[in-house]
């Protein structure tokens, strides 16, 4: 005797109790069963979304998505029989046969589609085996966190294993609600209360919760166990599964974690994929825009295909450089503090290298990540890495161990190259792949030196495709957590032939490169560099006599640093001895990039780069260079609303999209003088995408072969571009938009302010401006509001209506480049003081 299933309880927190239906169904055998669905009613549907959940939630996980529909589509969300408000079961239902009634209740529900079916957790394996079932209707698939499959040696996850044991599941998940309320106490951030009653509705006695257990106890862990041949067929199944796909995942799940998910990009290689980082089990309680970014995703599958702009076969490698000057004795790179390698050894070090790595199963696409300090021995890596077809992957430690841990576990690594410090960091952030040692490394299986002794009989490994991913590169994470950026061969190549041809840059060129990953380009510019004993994470750590010693070394002509660096060299430039002033003294080029560099620090650092051309490229991790501009071309720009980067370089075209009240860069791209909007960039070495971030790339290339940079500004009359900040820091006042920098720019040109930060406090389209400032003479630990003087001074040099005036000792700015100010934190702060005076 089946149990009658109860209404739907009315109020619950974002369910439109008219999508809610029952719906009574034969199965195969004739047993009729009474089903609970949420379906949105579409008639004459363009298509269906069947939404598929897991154990133990019930349709309330879709309400989103069917509030979200995309124009024209059908939203079916049943609750699987003994689950939600169906009817309640007498005895287990194993996978093939729920997979039998999710086909029975849509040929009952006349679904013929196209179909896009969407799955969590148990659900997705159901809703798989669905799509294999009926090709025929199958348009696409999504699936939240799930598994189709254990990865071989993997005994499935240890939190369902624990409440498989039979003792323990009938005890915590049908004798009470344990399983249930923890299920959804693993959300990040904590769900409303109102919001896990609704979960836990459906389930408040033990007869409620039997097939809560049921499926717990369905999971086949074991080879023998009934459901285990029906969950293989649709694991290998899928394999062939010829339609889009999109996976859209939580990575602080506790029950999935990365192996699952690398189990299912391995079987759907032509998935995309976002993740949304912080999120855990219940991906769409934890990111609720997973909904809008599904019914893009579906619009988009009917949309016509952008034609590919035609491209030329680049000429030559990323090891070109080396190739040519196999035979060359002179040092390609140098160790301030170590040795001096030649260009011939590094050739033939990474060619060694890169048949080793190709000879100890390193295979063309395989991701590498580098966790070496700047060396010799990083260089060699980068380059037999490419060599053998692999990709490198770089964060940076300055991210932190759990940031890096984040950015390195999101690139799904291969294999991992590490000195002992970094395999142990390795280690501690669970990176899976091969090990290989630059000397000792714990749990290491390859030694550099043993790659090169084995290479040196091993074959040559094939060269990689040009449109082949080479680098996955993350941005500093000012502006939230760290991007993945993807760039091809060709990409690459493209940056470094603007690079070569903008600067001018011959094999006579030495290259002195305070950040780091610039200074691995020097071998493919066919230059020799040279990076200073400075600590990578602290910019600020570079004194001019540093600066002076890796200049004398490489004998430098051309200076790559950051603006902070650059401000410690000129701070510490008195105590430069007659040498290593005549070794700055044969820098020709200084480049500053990563923030923007005030001109009076270029004038400054003549006195201690008299002959050098002060250039300031603009870019991003996603696109450099974007445009230059040098100190003479500042001056004579002037003041103006923002700071002045130059045209763009050749080749390189940029746009704005112009902003709304709201501070939404949402028109067309335009070219016209005056006109504040988001920068757009489009030329041959822009990123070729976000990797795993299918949302972020989406929205940045939402414009045909355009890049949306995140950054604000304008083009002024001659063509020169004018950053005034970034998008999220756009102030929207009931009068119109305010963009911080030139404000910033405006305070900050007062004696009595070093720095600062202009951000918006309020609702959107209401906000009040406020400034943030260090005074010169020093402010207070705590964030406190301004004397009147100061305010004073601020609110009329300002240009803007300044609401308030907060004094700081200093403001938050990032790791890489310690100079981009962290306004969201400033923001947050200076709300929360206001909050306060105000009480």
């Amino acid at each position: 005797m089946v149990t009658a299933p109860p209404t739907v309880p009315p109020g619950l927190p974002g369910l439109d109790p008219a999508w809610s239906r029952h719906l009574t169904v034969a199965d195969a055998t004739g047993t009729k069963h009474e089903w609970h669905l949420l379906d949105n009613g579409v008639p004459e549907p363009v298509g269906t979304l069947l939404c598929v959940h897991g154990n133990p939630t019930w349709s309330y996980l879709w309400r989103r998505l069917l509030a979200a529909a995309p124009p024209g589509w059908r939203v079916i969300a049943p609750d699987q029989l003994g689950m939600g408000f169906s009817e309640r079961l007498t005895g287990p239902r194993p996978l093939a046969q729920r997979i039998a009634d999710l086909g029975d209740l849509t040929a009952a529900l006349g679904v013929t589609g196209p179909v896009v079916t969407v799955g969590h957790d148990w659900g997705g394996v159901i809703s798989l085996g669905w799509a294999l079932q009926h090709r025929d209707q199958l348009r696409g698939v999504v699936l939240g966190n799930t598994a189709v499959a254990m990865p071989e040696g993997d005994l499935g996850p240890a939190l369902i294993r624990l409440a498989h044991a039979p003792g323990v599941r009938a005890a915590v998940t049908v004798g009470t609600p344990v399983f249930v309320g923890a299920t959804t106490a693993l959300s990040r951030p904590p769900l409303p209360a109102a919001v896990r009653d609704a979960f836990a509705a459906p389930y408040g006695s033990p007869a409620r919760r039997r097939s809560v257990g049921d499926f717990v106890a369905d999971i086949p862990f074991s080879p023998d166990h009934p459901s285990r041949s029906a969950q293989e067929q649709v694991a290998e199944g899928i394999r062939d599964l010829d339609v889009p796909a999109l996976l859209m995942w939580g990575p602080r799940d506790p029950v999935f974690g990365e192996r699952y998910l690398a189990d299912l990009r391995e079987r759907l290689p032509q998935a995309q994929l976002h993740r949304f980082e912080g999120a855990s089990h219940l991906m769409p309680e934890d990111a609720p825009q997973y909904a809008d970014a599904i019914a893009q995703w579906v619009t988009d599958l009917d949309a016509p295909a952008q034609p590919a702009a035609p491209a030329e076969p680049p000429t030559g490698h990323l090891w070109s450089a080396l190739t040519a000057r196999a035979d060359d004795d002179s040092p390609a790179a140098v160790e301030v503090a170590g040795a001096t390698v030649s260009w011939a050894q590094l050739h033939r070090r990474v060619e060694r290298l890169a048949a080793g790595l190709a000879d100890a199963g390193v295979r063309p696409g395989h991701r590498v990540a580098l966790l070496v300090e700047p060396s010799a021995d990083l260089t060699a890596c980068v380059y037999a890495v490419w060599r053998a077809g692999g990709v490198i992957v770089v964060a940076d430690k300055g991210l932190g161990l759990a940031g890096m841990r984040r950015a390195l576990r999101s690139a799904g690594v291969d294999a991992v190259i590490g000195s002992a410090q970094g395999l142990a960091a390795a280690r501690v952030m669970r990176l899976p792949g091969l090990r290989i040692t630059t000397g000792r490394g714990l749990g290491a299986q390859h030694t550099l030196a043993g790659l090169e002794a084995r290479g040196a009989t091993a074959a040559a490994p094939p060269v990689a495709a040009a449109d082949a991913d080479c680098a996955v590169l993350f941005t500093s994470g000012a502006t939230g957590p760290a991007k993945g950026v993807v760039y091809t061969h060709r990409q690459a190549l493209a940056q470094l032939e603007l690079v070569r041809s903008t600067y001018r840059l011959t094999p006579e060129d030495r290259l002195v490169a305070a950040f780091a990953p610039f200074a691995i380009l020097g071998p493919a510019l066919g230059v020799g560099s040279a990076v200073p004993d400075v600590d990578v994470t602290a910019p600020a750590s570079l004194t001019a006599a540093k600066l002076a010693d890796a200049a004398a070394a490489v004998g430098g002509t051309v200076v790559f640093a950051s603006p902070a660096a650059l401000r410690r060299v000129a701070a510490t430039a008195t105590g430069l001895t007659g040498e290593q002033r005549t070794a700055l003294g044969r820098v020709r080029l200084l480049m500053s990039a990563g923030a923007p560099v005030p001109l009076r620090l270029l004038t400054e650092l003549r006195a201690v780069l008299p002959a050098a051309e002060a250039h300031t490229p603009y870019g991003m991790t996603e696109a450099l260079p974007v445009t230059d501009v040098t100190a003479e071309e500042i001056a004579a720009a002037g003041p103006g609303d923002g700071v002045c980067v130059g045209r763009p370089l050749a080749g390189v075209e940029v746009r704005v999209s112009p902003l709304t009240p709201l501070g939404v860069a949402d028109g067309p791209l335009t070219a016209d003088p005056g006109t504040t909007g988001e920068v757009c960039v489009r030329g041959p070495h822009v990123k070729d995408r976000y990797d795993a971030l299918w949302i972020t790339e989406r929205a940045s290339s939402r414009d045909a072969g355009w890049h949306r940079t995140g950054d604000v500004g304008h083009l002024d009359d001659a063509g020169r571009l004018w950053v005034e900040g970034r998008l999220p820091h756009v102030v929207t006042t009931a009068a119109g938009v305010v963009t911080p920098v030139g404000v910033e720019q405006r305070v900050e040109a007062l004696d009595a302010v070093s720095a600062a930060a202009v951000v918006g406090v309020g609702p959107a389209g209401a906000q009040v401006v406020v400034a943030v400032v260090v005074p010169a003479t020093g402010g207070p630990r705590r964030l406190g509001l301004a004397g009147p003087e100061l305010a004073d001074a601020v609110r009329a040099a300002a240009g803007a209506d300044v609401a308030a005036v907060l004094v700081t000792r200093r403001l938050p700015v990032d790791v890489r480049h310690q100079s981009k100010v962290d306004r969201r934190a400033v923001a947050g702060q200076a709300a929360r003081l206001l909050a306060g005076a105000r009480r």
